[in-house]
């Protein structure tokens, strides 16, 4: 236990004491994005995924030290590929960030830049493949076809699991724009998971999940409303990939769809439009209303006197009982796996 508060207190403490100093420097150089569920539109810091990944590297890295020194007992093939998945999306989302919103990268760039940083996962996963997918069940190792054996492990490596890390990352990138959404989403859901983790031995899958909960909640203090900082694409992007990551090697697929199910409503809200939809409201005074077209979830939540901190707090509430939801369907398939 305390070696895994130790990975979570680094990443933390990287982010917590690096962001007040991360601030003005960014600033200077004009990264300065407006915060548009304010009335009066001020400028406010970007680039904030910057120290989030350095955060969650030093934790990562931290947890790799103990296991090569220490004795924490970590399988690195698959743990280092999943960090440099992780490492890749974010590096990509950090490059969105410093060319502009909606200057940077395209939305079909968004869907293919992740295949490819999900390269690492999918090679190492050819050599120990999965005999589940989420709401199929068991499924054979082979199949034997006419023209020859096709081996699920490989189908599973090669479409599956770019198709999740995209897909996660790229669901994260749709429910956003309020001050503290983002970082508090992705905690929650990376929280879940790392319990999960924790009490079925899924030790790497744990590392990454604390390393990235730990840099995201200091981030939190400077992103919580009113915000000093925005997360921008490097946090959201970077963030999902993570959730898949942890998914993925801790074997828990069909939990990580079913804690991405705000996510889901929001793609297809967002579809309507042809993903042209804004997450933001119309600020009037300190309150926030939604257009006459409500075209994402956030609008959805305010009715009301609702503030942006308050349109927040709805949507992570909803998410809370989502999170304890899977944790009761986790404990109760370890019940029915022990029975």
């Amino acid at each position: 236990m305390l070696i895994y508060l130790a990975i979570l207190l680094v990443a933390f403490i990287t982010v917590y004491y690096l962001v007040p100093k991360f601030i003005p420097l960014v600033r200077d150089r004009g990264f300065i994005g407006k915060d548009m569920n304010k009335a009066k539109k001020t400028g406010v810091a970007e680039l904030g995924g910057i120290p989030i990944f350095l955060g969650f590297v030093f934790g990562a890295t931290f947890a790799i030290f103990y296991s090569t020194y220490l004795g924490l007992e970590l399988d690195l093939l698959p743990f280092i590929a999943g960090i440099l998945t992780i490492v890749i999306i974010g590096f990509i989302g950090t490059v969105d960030d410093m060319i502009g919103w909606k200057k940077g990268i395209r939305q079909w760039q968004h869907a293919l830049f992740p295949v490819v940083a999900a390269l690492p996962l999918m090679a190492v996963r050819v050599a120990n493949p999965p005999l589940t997918i989420p709401f199929v069940g068991v499924l054979p190792g082979e199949y034997v076809l006419p023209f020859g054996v096709i081996s699920f492990g490989i189908i599973y490596s090669l479409i599956l699991v770019p198709i999740g890390v995209t897909g996660a990352s790229n669901a994260t990138n749709m429910l956003a724009g309020l001050n503290g959404l983002e970082a508090s989403l992705s905690a929650m859901i990376l929280g879940t998971l790392a319990i999960v983790a924790f009490f079925t031995g899924k030790i790497e899958a744990l590392v990454i999940a604390l390393a990235m909960v730990g840099a995201l909640v200091a981030f939190l203090k400077y992103n919580w409303f009113p915000a000093k900082i925005f997360g921008g694409d490097g946090l959201t992007l970077m963030s999902g990939a993570s959730i898949a990551v942890v998914a993925i090697i801790g074997d828990m697929e069909k939990l990580g769809v079913l804690l991405l199910i705000l996510f889901f409503i929001e793609f297809y809200l967002k579809s309507r439009s042809k993903f042209q939809a804004e997450s933001f409201g119309i600020p009037k005074g300190k309150y926030l209303t939604s257009p006459k077209k409500k075209g994402s979830l956030t609008h959805y939540f305010m009715f009301g006197k609702a503030t942006e901190k308050r349109v927040v707090l709805r949507i992570l509430a909803v998410q809370f009982v989502i999170c304890l939801f899977v944790l009761l369907i986790a404990y109760l398939n370890t019940l029915m796996i022990i029975g």
